[in-house]
């Protein structure tokens, strides 16, 4: 799991610099809930997820709305009267179904209470898909989700064995109905590159995943993380380490496959058959928008400047008992950070980057990246945007780095 960065103190009073507040209200504004609760832990994941019996006394499932309500009630201080109505909200973890929907929709209502949602509101909660039933389904959409996000991760049973996924791939296609039948948007998330799954695994778990007709398509290459069981396992030779050149081919296939079924991709990671079917959440993330994270572990950003809250359930619960901030540390973006955040992330996504946007060096770059095939030549010359061709997409990393003039 990694370790919170340094950064610099967090006053106690969760107060923010005037400065930062002085634009809210002309960017997106988003809340993101971490509920950190999961029942196994899966041999690949590096989230700030706990089960049950890790937490021991003092962190309860029964008591973690309560908890969110005090950071909100929080978030409203600080933030004063100027705070915009809220345009999405994001439950995310761990997996938020292990809580009752009844508690997900009060965190909901206390968010209205508090800021009021926009009319457009998209609220999104992540699930696994044997967390999900259709009445509690209904009931998160009757108390104002429009969006579910589920872990379906692979459609082949010894992959979801290596990855220690625990659901039935049969339960997905249930949760999907489920999902559609209370009106939600659907989305579903895969992972490929998981040792011992082949190419002809992967276009299984693709043909399934277009089979269940989502809205909207997540697909992310496995990383080997640090401290997790996966890395223990590559490091005694019991599983191979993911291959770099294998995973090229699995994205190239699942581009192949979603493009054919009416997706496409609105960021390197995601896809979706119309606009309306986006992560308008994660969009605030990439243009700059800014965010309250609420929860152990959560990340917020408003107006340049950044912090991040105790990771600890019960550490967070104490902080806010005690009518303390639970934030651990924060820092005040430079304008250099700025600059550096908006081309990692804009390169990303569809849209792309405004090439007058760039410095002298980004901008010299950009035919250099047309000529090697990274970027669309038709866009760069006739839009004056930056959009990555499908090469470019896979050398990602590569681009930002041409741009911030830092070699290839």
């Amino acid at each position: 799991m990694p370790r919170l960065p340094d950064g610099d103190p967090a006053p106690a009073s969760g107060e923010l610099p005037p400065e930062a507040l002085s634009g809210l209200g002309g960017r997106p504004f988003g809340i993101y809930l971490h509920v950190p609760f999961c029942r196994v832990r899966c041999g690949y994941c590096d989230f700030n997820t706990y089960t049950l019996t890790e937490l021991g006394p003092g962190a309860s499932t029964s008591t973690f709305a309560d908890t969110a309500l005090a950071e909100l009630d929080l978030a409203a201080t600080v933030l004063g009267g100027g705070v915009p109505r809220v345009d999405t909200v994001f439950v995310g973890g761990g997996t938020p179904t292990m809580l009752p929907a009844a508690d997900l929709v009060r965190v909901v209502d206390g968010i209205r209470k508090r800021f009021g949602l926009a009319d457009d509101v998209e609220v999104t909660t992540e699930a696994n898909p044997d967390s999900v039933t259709p009445e509690s389904l209904r009931e998160l959409a009757d108390g104002g989700f429009t969006r579910v996000s589920l872990g379906m991760q692979s459609a082949v049973p010894h992959v979801l064995a290596t990855l220690d996924r625990t659901h039935d791939p049969a339960g997905v296609g249930r949760a999907v109905a489920g999902a559609r039948d209370a009106g939600l948007v659907t989305s579903v998330d895969l992972i490929y590159g998981t040792p011992g799954e082949s190419v002809n695994d992967w276009r299984r778990s693709l043909d399934a995943a277009v089979a269940l007709e989502p809205d909207h398509v997540s697909a992310y290459a496995l990383v080997v993380e640090e401290g997790t069981k996966l890395a223990a396992q590559v490091r005694r030779g019991e599983v191979e380490r993911p291959d770099d050149d294998d995973e090229a081919t699995k994205y190239e296939l699942a581009d192949e496959v979603l493009s054919a079924a009416g997706f496409g991709w609105y960021e390197v990671s995601n896809w979706t058959r119309t606009p309306a079917g986006r992560c308008r959440h994660n969009d605030g993330y990439w243009t700059g928008g800014d965010w309250w994270g609420v929860g152990p572990g959560g990340h917020s950003h408003v107006g340049g400047v950044r912090w991040w809250n105790v990771k600890h359930p019960r550490a967070y619960a104490g902080r806010l008992t005690s009518g303390a901030s639970p934030a651990a540390g924060r820092e005040t973006l430079t304008d250099e950070q700025v600059r550096d955040e908006r081309v990692l992330l804009g390169v990303r996504v569809r849209d792309g980057l405004v090439v007058d946007d760039l410095d002298e060096v980004g901008r010299r770059a950009v035919a250099g990246l047309v000529a090697d095939g990274l970027v669309d030549g038709t866009a760069a010359v006739r839009d004056r945007r930056v959009v990555l061709t499908l090469r470019g997409r896979l050398l990602a990393d590569t681009v930002v780095r041409r741009l911030l003039g830092l070699g290839s």
